[in-house]
């Protein structure tokens, strides 16, 4: 009965690793590290056989196969949350607000951020979109930031696979 349960358990953890590793790959091809991405793949293909062979192995015992399913669902959800907190690569932020004043602007462009401010119109009338591409990991101090200026701005998030040219400074604080 041991035996069943350490083999149940490394099967789960197994593809816990595997699927989340798996994730992290597709965000690295994403983002067009490659070499990462090989690599990734390379150790995760080889946990996954290890854990398909224990199952494959023993498809006479039911309960394998429930932990090769439990492993595969929380590598999918610890996955996504490595993918979070790691916050790899650039973002553009669209910020759309009634009265952005300069103060919100300068302040942004102290702390370090690329903004370009354009007019536009609304359903309620003239706004000021401003746009700032930056490193997916500051992302909680732009909020900070734009909420003591104008908390009822609407902030829009895009993913940025790459980008050329442009302002980019080191954020002084991270």
């Amino acid at each position: 009965m041991l035996n069943i349960i350490l083999g149940g358990v490394f099967i789960f953890l197994a593809r816990v690793i595997d699927v989340s590793m798996g994730t992290i790959r597709v965000l690295m091809i994403f983002k067009g590290r490659r070499l990462y991405a090989a690599l990734i793949g390379f150790f995760e293909v080889m946990i996954y056989v290890l854990a398909l062979s224990r199952v494959v192995n023993t498809l006479d015992n039911p309960f394998y196969l429930i932990f090769y399913a439990c492993g595969f669902a929380a590598g999918n959800y610890f996955g996504s949350f490595i993918e979070e907190k790691v916050a790899i690569g650039q973002v553009t932020v669209n910020i759309i607000c009634s009265n952005c004043g300069e103060e919100l602007v300068e302040q942004l462009r102290n702390e370090g951020y690329g903004v370009t401010v354009l007019d536009g119109t609304g359903r309620k009338g003239k706004k000021k979109i401003l746009f700032v591409t930056m490193e997916r990991r500051c992302l909680n101090h732009l909020f900070e930031v734009v909420d003591k200026h104008e908390s009822d701005s609407f902030v829009n998030i895009l993913d940025s696979r790459s980008t050329r040219g442009g302002y980019f400074e080191r954020n002084k604080r991270k």
